[in-house]
């Protein structure tokens, strides 16, 4: 029997807490071994469902744990590249948290620092592992929709009332663009591994974070807008818009919280098939996947040239908007 790939985890973030912990110790193949974090309470939640996890005081005490294959890295944004550099230094694989660099130059040293390690460093974008955005890119590469020409958008939550919530503080890499835009922007190019020509913004500001933003993007052949806020009612939704058809997903990026996974294909003929995905959970996928590439070198769905197209129309965004 293969041995697992032996995971640690950087910082008891409760995002950690809830998916992605959780997310390792079922997934196949992977086994949940070692948390690194100075509070011995914020361990506690994760020993309820992993009893003999071994927690560490720092993060560099865990890393130089060598019986840790891989690190999983939810800090906040503006640590991803330095503790990402650091993992891959001490001989290990890395899945970091979205986004995994502020600027997309900065990824380039993350892939020049995977090249020469040989270790997988990836960064942790889970929906492309998800079956609905699997069959989606299948229906438009297809022509399931005619010729796409449209792409539309909405990605939205309220988190005013935590104002000490990282997203709502700029020094620690906050903001709703960082935060979802990676949604939004990242699952059209996976759907249609196109990069936008143009782009141009409208966004507001609160307390040096942007809150609301408006973004229209021309690729090559299609137009795209989209609307992301963390002052809204809490919406996600994406539509793909062809000449014979329509494609709209109605939790592409939170299902099993925000609702099921659906998949409404609106034919040219007036039908509509719907798909659902009832109980695929990306996140254990995610971490299956990413341990299969580091057992037998098979292609990772999300490559850091992924995280860097874009991080970069991110970088565009803001550019426009300013």
């Amino acid at each position: 029997m293969t041995d697992p790939i032996r995971w640690g985890i950087l910082g008891a973030a409760n995002f950690a807490l809830k998916h992605m912990a959780p997310a390792i110790h079922t997934a196949k193949g992977a086994k949940l071994a070692a948390l690194a974090t100075s509070s011995a309470e914020k361990a506690d939640p994760f020993r309820e469902f992993c009893p003999d996890l071994k927690v560490y005081e720092s993060y560099d005490q865990l890393l130089a744990d060598p019986d840790i294959d891989a690190v999983y890295i939810p800090l906040p944004n503006s640590l991803h590249v330095e503790w990402a550099k650091k993992v891959l230094n001490a001989g290990k694989h890395v899945l970091c948290e979205k986004p995994i660099a502020m600027k997309a130059d900065e990824i380039n040293e993350l892939i020049a620092l995977r090249d020469a390690t040989g270790l997988l460093a990836a960064e942790a974008y889970m929906i492309v592992h998800h079956p609905q955005w699997q069959r989606v890119k299948e229906l438009v590469a297809e022509g399931g929709i005619g010729e796409l020409r449209h792409v539309n958008g909405l990605f939205t939550y309220d988190n005013s009332a935590d104002p000490g919530n990282i997203r709502n503080k700029p020094g620690t890499g906050g903001g709703g663009i960082p935060d979802i835009g990676v949604y939004t922007f990242g699952s059209t190019r996976f759907v249609t591994g196109q990069e936008p020509q143009s782009v141009s913004a409208h966004v507001t500001w609160e307390n040096g974070v942007d809150v609301k933003a408006e973004v229209n993007a021309q690729f090559n052949g299609f137009s795209f807008f989209s609307v992301l806020s963390m002052r809204m009612q809490p919406w996600q939704e994406m539509v793909f818009h062809g000449t014979k058809g329509v494609i709209r997903l109605s939790a592409p990026f939170n299902p099993l919280v925000f609702g099921e996974a659906r998949i409404e294909h609106r034919r040219n003929d007036g039908s509509t098939v719907v798909e659902t995905f009832p109980s695929a959970n990306h996140y254990v996928l995610q971490v299956e996947a990413f341990c299969n590439s580091v057992r037998t070198g098979a292609p990772y769905a999300w490559t850091l040239e992924n995280a860097r197209g874009t991080q970069k129309m991110i970088d565009q965004v803001f550019a426009a908007a300013n």
